[in-house]
């Protein structure tokens, strides 16, 4: 089903280099149909696939198998990939050439979507290797990166290989971002989004680029700490998710800046975003649903 909401209408957007406030005003929507507990949104030519835990509690970490996942078109949902114990905790998602990757916990499970019937490949990461968080590519190189937020390491996969094997030996180890967690890839750079998987915050906790993907070096680029989750990109604008104030805003990628959106404080916890044509989706996990932001 589908809401209106004001809670991020007529929004003011400050900018951290004391440029004048901008006028939001659109109306939000808000879908809720079939959704328990929604991590990550991913935006496919007018369609929104969304993960779900599907559990009674709230646990990232949980092996329950009860997670599924959606696909929004407007109001209404349809399942995608039924909850049939291949997933737990299903968190960031990727789709390229049909099929669907999906980070859950411990693993990472790969879905042919033009099989029928539907078929999965799970590869499990190595030991120790468990808040599994998201997921980038890098089109030039066809290479995958993966995130796990409690190590703070950041795999590679090779997605041209069409006989991968079926297990850790697929993934190599790329760089290493305390508390990796939201990862987008774009123009050549790497940004990464950094939580506390203790739920401590420190100085560390912040986004951080890595200028060279072939020579991976994070640095901070901005320096404000967090609890930073998703990511995205429009335009030359990096808009991120935290679960600390401020929860919503965006840096400025010509001019360096931070500008943020106040009223988006009241979402209990903004996930992994996406954006498409003019709308951010924000996934509000505690609250079991999905906030429509148009930008513009």
């Amino acid at each position: 089903m589908k809401e209106i909401i004001a809670g991020l209408s007529a929004a003011v957007l400050f900018a951290a280099c004391g440029a004048g406030p901008q006028q939001v005003t659109a109306e939000n929507e808000v879908l809720t149909d079939g959704i328990r507990f929604a991590e990550s949104v991913l935006c496919d030519s007018g369609r929104l696939i969304v993960t779900s835990f599907g559990t009674d509690e709230l646990n990232p970490l949980n092996t329950e198998g009860r997670g599924y996942v959606l696909s929004f078109e407007d109001s209404t949902s349809e399942v995608l990939i039924p909850a049939d114990g291949m997933l737990s905790g299903p968190k960031g998602t990727l789709l390229r050439d049909g099929r669907l990757y999906v980070a859950d916990v411990g693993k990472l499970v790969i879905y042919d979507l033009t099989a029928d019937p539907l078929t999965a490949r799970v590869i499990p990461m190595p030991a120790g290797e468990v808040f599994v968080n998201d997921l980038a590519a890098d089109i030039r190189t066809r290479t995958l990166y993966v995130t796990v937020t409690n190590t703070g390491n950041i795999y590679a996969l090779d997605m041209a290989d069409p006989a991968l094997p079926a297990d850790s030996s697929a993934l190599t180890l790329y760089a290493n971002v305390p508390g990796a967690n939201g990862i987008l890839v774009h123009d050549g750079r790497m940004y990464v989004a950094s939580y506390p998987a203790d739920g401590v915050t420190t100085p560390r906790n912040v986004i951080y680029v890595l200028d060279d993907l072939g020579q991976p070096e994070p640095r901070q680029l901005i320096s404000h700490a967090g609890q930073y989750d998703g990511l995205a990109i429009d335009g030359d604008r990096l808009y991120f998710t935290s679960w600390t104030s401020p929860k919503l805003g965006y840096v400025d990628l010509t001019q360096g800046t931070v500008t943020t959106i106040p009223e988006a404080d009241s979402i209990s916890g903004p996930a992994r975003i996406a954006i498409e044509d003019g709308v951010l989706y924000i996934p509000d996990l505690p609250a079991s649903r999905v906030i429509e932001h148009r930008l513009r």
